[in-house]
Protein backbone atom coordinates (compact mmCIF):
# COMPACT_ATOMS: atom_id res chain seq x y z
CA UNK A 1 0.00 0.00 0.00
CA UNK A 2 1.40 3.78 -1.03
CA UNK A 3 1.63 6.47 1.32
CA UNK A 4 -0.84 8.35 -0.94
CA UNK A 5 -3.03 5.39 0.03
CA UNK A 6 -2.84 5.70 3.17
CA UNK A 7 -2.91 9.08 3.67
CA UNK A 8 -5.73 10.60 5.94
CA UNK A 9 -7.99 13.13 4.42
CA UNK A 10 -7.20 16.79 5.75
CA UNK A 11 -9.86 17.62 8.59
CA UNK A 12 -11.16 21.08 7.38
CA UNK A 13 -13.96 20.91 9.94
CA UNK A 14 -11.48 20.35 13.07
CA UNK A 15 -8.77 23.26 11.13
CA UNK A 16 -11.72 25.52 11.14
CA UNK A 17 -13.03 24.73 14.56
CA UNK A 18 -9.91 25.15 16.15
CA UNK A 19 -8.94 28.59 14.53
CA UNK A 20 -12.38 30.35 15.46
CA UNK A 21 -11.74 28.76 19.00
CA UNK A 22 -8.08 30.61 19.13
CA UNK A 23 -9.55 33.58 17.42
CA UNK A 24 -12.19 33.70 20.59
CA UNK A 25 -10.16 33.40 23.26
CA UNK A 26 -7.12 34.65 21.99
CA UNK A 27 -8.25 37.79 20.30
CA UNK A 28 -9.80 39.48 23.43
CA UNK A 29 -6.36 38.90 25.47
CA UNK A 30 -4.86 40.70 22.60
CA UNK A 31 -7.24 43.35 22.59
CA UNK A 32 -7.06 43.96 26.60
CA UNK A 33 -3.30 43.87 26.61
CA UNK A 34 -3.23 46.17 23.75
CA UNK A 35 -4.97 48.92 25.87
CA UNK A 36 -2.92 48.03 28.65
CA UNK A 37 0.40 50.02 26.74
CA UNK A 38 -1.32 52.49 25.21
CA UNK A 39 -2.23 56.40 25.85
CA UNK A 40 -4.01 57.25 22.95
CA UNK A 41 -6.33 54.92 20.82
CA UNK A 42 -9.24 56.92 18.77
CA UNK A 43 -11.94 55.90 16.70
CA UNK A 44 -11.80 55.25 13.43
CA UNK A 45 -8.43 54.32 13.91
CA UNK A 46 -7.10 50.79 14.24
CA UNK A 47 -3.94 50.82 15.75
CA UNK A 48 -3.00 53.11 18.73
CA UNK A 49 -1.69 56.65 18.08
CA UNK A 50 0.07 56.40 21.03
CA UNK A 51 1.82 53.37 23.11
CA UNK A 52 3.01 54.43 26.38
CA UNK A 53 2.95 53.15 30.63
CA UNK A 54 1.03 56.06 31.48
CA UNK A 55 -1.50 54.58 32.77
CA UNK A 56 0.57 51.68 34.38
CA UNK A 57 2.09 54.45 36.51
CA UNK A 58 -1.20 56.11 37.50
CA UNK A 59 -2.71 52.44 38.49
CA UNK A 60 0.55 51.53 40.24
CA UNK A 61 0.45 54.85 42.40
CA UNK A 62 -2.50 53.91 43.99
CA UNK A 63 -1.97 52.86 47.69
CA UNK A 64 -5.35 50.60 46.77
CA UNK A 65 -3.82 48.31 44.19
CA UNK A 66 -1.31 47.37 45.92
CA UNK A 67 -3.55 46.39 49.17
CA UNK A 68 -5.84 44.38 46.81
CA UNK A 69 -3.06 42.46 45.63
CA UNK A 70 -2.03 41.78 48.86
CA UNK A 71 -5.55 41.01 50.08
CA UNK A 72 -6.16 38.91 47.34
CA UNK A 73 -3.05 36.51 47.29
CA UNK A 74 -3.51 36.68 50.93
CA UNK A 75 -7.03 35.28 50.45
CA UNK A 76 -5.71 32.52 47.65
CA UNK A 77 -2.96 31.09 49.81
CA UNK A 78 -4.88 30.60 53.11
CA UNK A 79 -8.13 29.45 51.20
CA UNK A 80 -6.25 27.06 49.07
CA UNK A 81 -4.14 25.62 52.52
CA UNK A 82 -7.45 25.52 54.74
CA UNK A 83 -8.97 23.37 51.83
CA UNK A 84 -6.08 21.37 51.30
CA UNK A 85 -6.11 20.55 55.09
CA UNK A 86 -9.91 19.60 54.89
CA UNK A 87 -10.57 17.89 51.61
CA UNK A 88 -7.42 16.26 51.20
CA UNK A 89 -8.12 13.73 54.00
CA UNK A 90 -11.58 13.88 52.81
CA UNK A 91 -10.68 12.76 49.44
CA UNK A 92 -8.32 9.95 50.78
CA UNK A 93 -11.78 8.94 52.86
CA UNK A 94 -13.98 9.22 49.64
CA UNK A 95 -11.95 6.99 47.99
CA UNK A 96 -10.71 4.12 50.00
CA UNK A 97 -13.58 3.74 52.65
CA UNK A 98 -16.88 2.25 52.51
CA UNK A 99 -19.55 3.80 54.99
CA UNK A 100 -23.32 5.01 54.97
CA UNK A 101 -24.49 7.48 52.68
CA UNK A 102 -21.13 7.72 51.11
CA UNK A 103 -21.89 8.61 47.87
CA UNK A 104 -24.53 10.77 48.96
CA UNK A 105 -21.74 13.22 50.60
CA UNK A 106 -19.99 12.56 47.90
CA UNK A 107 -22.35 14.07 45.06
CA UNK A 108 -23.24 16.45 47.30
CA UNK A 109 -19.81 18.44 46.12
CA UNK A 110 -21.30 18.78 43.27
CA UNK A 111 -24.45 20.25 44.31
CA UNK A 112 -23.17 23.25 44.76
CA UNK A 113 -22.24 24.25 41.33
CA UNK A 114 -25.34 22.88 39.99
CA UNK A 115 -27.26 25.90 40.78
CA UNK A 116 -26.83 29.34 40.23
CA UNK A 117 -23.81 30.21 42.14
CA UNK A 118 -25.43 34.02 43.17
CA UNK A 119 -28.42 32.66 44.22
CA UNK A 120 -26.30 30.10 46.52
CA UNK A 121 -23.96 33.11 47.59
CA UNK A 122 -27.32 35.56 48.74
CA UNK A 123 -28.64 32.54 50.57
CA UNK A 124 -25.54 31.78 52.45
CA UNK A 125 -25.03 36.30 53.03
CA UNK A 126 -28.36 36.34 55.33
CA UNK A 127 -26.66 33.07 57.48
CA UNK A 128 -23.13 34.97 57.64
CA UNK A 129 -25.09 38.28 58.53
CA UNK A 130 -26.46 36.93 61.09
CA UNK A 131 -23.09 35.41 62.02
CA UNK A 132 -21.32 39.30 61.99
CA UNK A 133 -19.33 37.69 59.41
CA UNK A 134 -20.06 40.13 56.61
CA UNK A 135 -17.37 42.43 55.72
CA UNK A 136 -14.55 40.83 57.22
CA UNK A 137 -11.87 38.43 56.46
CA UNK A 138 -12.81 35.00 57.83
CA UNK A 139 -16.34 35.94 56.00
CA UNK A 140 -14.65 36.19 52.35
CA UNK A 141 -12.32 32.82 53.45
CA UNK A 142 -15.36 30.89 53.98
CA UNK A 143 -17.17 31.92 50.73
CA UNK A 144 -14.48 31.36 48.96
CA UNK A 145 -13.55 28.12 50.37
CA UNK A 146 -17.06 26.41 49.37
CA UNK A 147 -15.87 27.38 45.65
CA UNK A 148 -12.77 25.00 46.04
CA UNK A 149 -14.63 22.03 47.38
CA UNK A 150 -15.59 20.53 43.66
CA UNK A 151 -11.48 20.49 42.94
CA UNK A 152 -10.21 19.43 45.81
CA UNK A 153 -12.38 16.60 46.82
CA UNK A 154 -13.58 14.98 43.06
CA UNK A 155 -9.92 15.39 41.50
CA UNK A 156 -7.71 14.25 44.23
CA UNK A 157 -10.81 11.03 44.89
CA UNK A 158 -9.60 10.86 41.24
CA UNK A 159 -6.08 10.52 42.13
CA UNK A 160 -6.15 8.36 45.00
CA UNK A 161 -8.49 5.64 43.41
CA UNK A 162 -5.82 5.53 40.42
CA UNK A 163 -2.66 4.28 42.52
CA UNK A 164 -1.83 0.80 42.07
CA UNK A 165 -3.19 -0.58 44.95
CA UNK A 166 -1.14 -3.58 44.79
CA UNK A 167 1.99 -2.07 44.83
CA UNK A 168 0.86 -1.22 48.91
CA UNK A 169 -0.18 -4.47 49.59
CA UNK A 170 3.28 -5.61 48.26
CA UNK A 171 4.71 -2.89 50.18
CA UNK A 172 2.59 -3.77 53.34
CA UNK A 173 3.75 -7.75 52.73
CA UNK A 174 7.53 -6.52 53.38
CA UNK A 175 6.15 -5.10 56.62
CA UNK A 176 5.95 -1.32 55.92
CA UNK A 177 3.72 0.49 58.04
CA UNK A 178 0.54 2.02 56.70
CA UNK A 179 2.26 5.58 57.16
CA UNK A 180 4.79 4.83 55.24
CA UNK A 181 3.47 3.36 52.56
CA UNK A 182 1.32 5.81 52.31
CA UNK A 183 4.27 8.25 51.98
CA UNK A 184 6.12 6.10 49.78
CA UNK A 185 3.90 4.94 47.45
CA UNK A 186 0.24 6.38 47.76
CA UNK A 187 1.39 10.41 47.28
CA UNK A 188 4.46 10.10 44.78
CA UNK A 189 1.70 8.64 42.74
CA UNK A 190 -1.13 11.26 43.41
CA UNK A 191 0.96 13.95 44.25
CA UNK A 192 0.90 15.63 40.32
CA UNK A 193 -2.73 15.36 40.23
CA UNK A 194 -3.32 16.51 43.82
CA UNK A 195 -0.75 19.38 42.55
CA UNK A 196 -3.01 20.09 40.00
CA UNK A 197 -6.23 20.77 42.35
CA UNK A 198 -4.07 22.40 44.36
CA UNK A 199 -2.88 24.85 41.36
CA UNK A 200 -6.71 25.15 40.29
CA UNK A 201 -8.10 25.90 43.48
CA UNK A 202 -5.15 28.70 43.95
CA UNK A 203 -6.05 30.26 40.71
CA UNK A 204 -9.81 29.95 40.93
CA UNK A 205 -9.80 31.96 44.13
CA UNK A 206 -7.42 34.55 43.27
CA UNK A 207 -9.96 35.38 40.27
CA UNK A 208 -13.16 35.01 42.68
CA UNK A 209 -15.53 38.18 42.67
CA UNK A 210 -18.95 37.80 43.46
CA UNK A 211 -18.14 36.19 46.56
CA UNK A 212 -15.68 38.41 47.78
CA UNK A 213 -17.67 41.36 46.48
CA UNK A 214 -21.21 40.56 47.99
CA UNK A 215 -19.52 39.14 51.33
CA UNK A 216 -16.60 41.78 51.74
CA UNK A 217 -17.34 44.86 50.03
CA UNK A 218 -16.10 47.48 50.70
CA UNK A 219 -14.09 46.45 53.42
CA UNK A 220 -12.81 43.66 52.00
CA UNK A 221 -11.59 44.67 48.47
CA UNK A 222 -9.63 42.25 46.25
CA UNK A 223 -8.07 42.73 42.83
CA UNK A 224 -10.96 41.49 40.55
CA UNK A 225 -13.41 43.60 43.17
CA UNK A 226 -11.47 46.90 42.60
CA UNK A 227 -11.25 46.31 38.88
CA UNK A 228 -15.26 46.33 38.94
CA UNK A 229 -14.68 49.46 41.26
CA UNK A 230 -12.26 51.37 38.84
CA UNK A 231 -14.52 50.80 35.54
CA UNK A 232 -17.90 51.64 37.21
CA UNK A 233 -16.26 54.87 38.49
CA UNK A 234 -13.83 55.94 36.01
CA UNK A 235 -14.82 54.75 32.14
CA UNK A 236 -11.46 54.58 31.20
CA UNK A 237 -10.48 51.91 29.61
CA UNK A 238 -6.71 51.60 29.89
CA UNK A 239 -7.11 51.21 33.98
CA UNK A 240 -9.33 47.75 33.40
CA UNK A 241 -6.80 46.63 31.39
CA UNK A 242 -4.24 47.32 33.37
CA UNK A 243 -5.67 45.56 36.52
CA UNK A 244 -6.73 42.93 33.87
CA UNK A 245 -2.79 42.28 32.93
CA UNK A 246 -1.95 42.26 36.83
CA UNK A 247 -4.42 39.31 36.93
CA UNK A 248 -3.23 37.34 34.20
CA UNK A 249 0.17 36.96 36.56
CA UNK A 250 -0.75 34.18 38.57
CA UNK A 251 -2.70 32.71 35.59
CA UNK A 252 1.29 32.61 33.86
CA UNK A 253 3.53 31.93 36.84
CA UNK A 254 0.87 29.09 37.99
CA UNK A 255 1.04 28.02 33.87
CA UNK A 256 4.91 27.71 34.32
CA UNK A 257 4.79 25.59 37.81
CA UNK A 258 2.20 23.10 35.45
CA UNK A 259 4.14 22.72 33.08
CA UNK A 260 7.43 21.93 35.39
CA UNK A 261 5.92 19.92 38.18
CA UNK A 262 2.49 18.44 36.80
CA UNK A 263 2.76 16.21 34.01
CA UNK A 264 0.15 16.09 30.84
CA UNK A 265 -2.13 13.46 32.16
CA UNK A 266 -2.40 14.67 35.71
CA UNK A 267 -5.72 16.78 35.11
CA UNK A 268 -7.01 14.19 32.50
CA UNK A 269 -6.80 11.67 35.49
CA UNK A 270 -8.43 14.21 37.76
CA UNK A 271 -11.69 14.52 35.88
CA UNK A 272 -11.73 10.56 34.97
CA UNK A 273 -9.70 10.80 31.77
Amino acid sequence: MTSAAIRRPIDWTGIIFAVVLTLVIVLPLVVVGTWAFTNVWRFPSVIPQEFGLRFWNQTLARADVWSSITMSLTLAMTVTLLSALICLPAAYAFARLDFPGRNILFFSFLAGHAFPKFGLLVAIAGIFLQLNLIGTFWGVVLIQLVGTLLFMIWIPVAAFQSVDRRMEEAARDVGASPMRVFWSITLPQAGPTIAAAVLLSFVGTFYETEGAWLIGAPQVRTLPVLMISFINNQPVIQYGAVLSVLLWVPSFIALLFARRVVNSGSFARGFGG
